[in-house]
């Protein structure tokens, strides 16, 4: 689902929750919100207020940190990239193609991915961009060295291709991450359920209604943040492209 939708959505069920509160201690007998009914109500709203904020907490840190991993994923893409790039170099002039693969692949990828970030002349079939790793693999594998400096560069390099898949398919898991449908339904029960409390008791005037306004909006967009920290290739928080363009520009062929 989409952050704005959702974000949206949690907005207006918790400003409406806290209107209904309002509502709700007007239409309710005076002896319903004595002392005691509403110490006991107290007490159990405390209860699920405490549970959402630690639920909240949560997944505020899971999605960082899953964010956190995708940015440095990228970042150590584009170093082994360049130090293939400069292994190729040192192999020979037989490596030309390879590399010519190789910025291919990576201008593939960044259209991919980022794709207000390629250059027109990067415009490619998105599904070349799966099978080319493994193309490149296999023209490293077929390179015959003749010499024992050779030998241990194409061990290096395979080495380095091998890590570059694995990393490929970490990035794309941890970029399919999402926080499941059935769990953002309770919490935000929880949440119309709160504010529902706080309107309940709430003093009905203009003051009142603004922060409670402010509250729901606060609440809103840190589970907006949430699901964007969740889409780590889409949204406002998008991880930035200019390792990987960094890279791109510094193999010259």
């Amino acid at each position: 689902m989409k952050p704005l939708f959702v974000g949206a959505i949690v907005f207006v069920c918790t400003f409406l929750g806290a209107q209904f509160g309002m509502w709700l201690s007007a239409a309710l007998p005076k002896h319903h919100l004595d002392d005691q009914s509403k110490d006991s109500i107290r007490v159990g709203i405390g209860l699920i207020a405490t549970m959402t904020a630690l639920v909240l907490g949560l997944i505020t840190a899971s999605a960082k940190s899953s964010y956190d991993t995708v940015e440095t994923e990228v970042r150590t893409t584009a170093t082994e990239i360049l130090t293939l790039d400069r292994l190729l170099a040192r192999y020979g002039p037989e490596t030309g193609a390879i590399r010519v693969t190789l910025k291919r692949s990576i201008e593939q990828r960044v259209d991919a991915i980022w794709p207000q970030a390629s250059s027109p002349r990067a415009q490619v079939d998105p599904s070349a961009s799966l099978s080319a790793p493994e193309a490149l693999l296999e023209q490293i594998r077929a390179l015959t060295p003749y010499n024992a400096s050779q030998q241990a560069i194409q061990s290096r390099a395979l080495e380095l291709c091998e890590t570059l898949l694995k990393v490929r398919w970490m990035v794309v898991a941890q970029a399919n991450q999402s926080i499941p449908l059935p769990f953002l339904v309770i919490l935000l029960f929880w949440l119309t359920i709160t504010f529902t409390s706080i309107g309940l008791f709430a003093p009905k005037n203009t003051t009142v209604v603004a922060v409670q306004f402010v509250c729901a909006l606060s609440i809103s967009s840190a589970l907006f943040l949430v699901l964007e920290l969740n889409e780590p290739f889409d949204g406002l928080l998008k991880v930035s492209a200019e390792p990987m363009l960094y890279a791109l520009a510094h193999i010259n062929l």
